[in-house]
């Protein structure tokens, strides 16, 4: 009863709906491995996948700490690119070759729900992203994907990378609301954890798959979150869409 009545006025405050990207809503990991696999069959492509990825919060630490000034995610995955090419046989890329591929982060698919399920839920709520993905990128990737954002919200708006607080906040500012009215929807848990110290609500979206078959993630409800959804077309459903 204790939860129906925390679920009934959380769907009678929340207002916005704020979508973490990268693992959330698109397969960051199955993108990069089959356009990997169809450019450079040679390749190990479930490793390269998962050796860029390892670079992206280092990346961002290193604006973090000052020792890179404000840098986009489009520029940052370019660095980690080239670190990784020479580990990968892949040194020869032309500059056209390395754009291309450094811009399948724009051309991410997303997961089979996210569609449906947030065309669900943006018939009740605002819905927009909040990525540390760039807003060019973000934009790109929603219009190819079909993502039916009523806002595109980055970092880059902010100038700061999540954790920051005032990426969560920025949200709320954004819209004129109270952190409580906006609701962090992501899967990972530190994500979430970070926007709940901020006021707003949360909800964490199961992704098993997010690193592939090779790294099945522990997708356990953790008791700091309030809602804990299957996947997009699930938290639909907990939210009355």
């Amino acid at each position: 009863m204790q939860h129906m009545d925390i679920l009934n006025r959380v769907k009678a405050d929340t207002q916005v709906l704020a979508f973490d990207i990268f693992g959330t809503v698109v397969d960051w990991h199955g993108s990069i491995m089959r356009e990997v696999q169809a450019l450079y069959p040679h390749v190990d492509a479930n490793a390269f996948a998962l050796a860029w990825r390892a670079g992206y919060q280092p990346a961002m630490a290193r604006v973090r700490s000052g020792e890179l000034g404000w840098t986009r995610i489009d520029d940052l995955h370019r660095l980690i690119l080239e670190d990784l090419l020479p580990r990968f046989g892949l040194s020869h890329l032309s500059e056209a070759e390395r754009v291309h591929l450094n811009r399948v982060w724009h051309r991410l698919d997303a997961w089979p729900d996210s569609v449906a399920g947030l065309a669900r839920l943006k018939q009740r709520f605002t819905i927009c992203s909040l990525s540390n993905g760039n807003l060019g990128l973000l934009t790109n990737m929603a219009k190819r994907a079909g993502l039916p954002w009523d806002c595109v919200l980055s970092a880059e708006v902010f100038r700061a990378y999540k954790p920051d607080p005032t990426v969560y906040l920025g949200v709320a500012k954004v819209f004129d609301l109270s952190p409580h009215q906006v609701m962090l929807c992501a899967a990972h848990h530190d994500d979430l954890a970070a926007a709940g110290a901020c006021g707003l609500n949360t909800a964490y979206i199961e992704r098993p798959l997010e690193f592939g078959a090779s790294q099945i993630k522990d997708v356990s409800p953790q008791p700091g979150n309030l809602l804990h959804a299957h996947d997009v077309m699930g938290l639909a459903d907990l939210l009355g869409c």
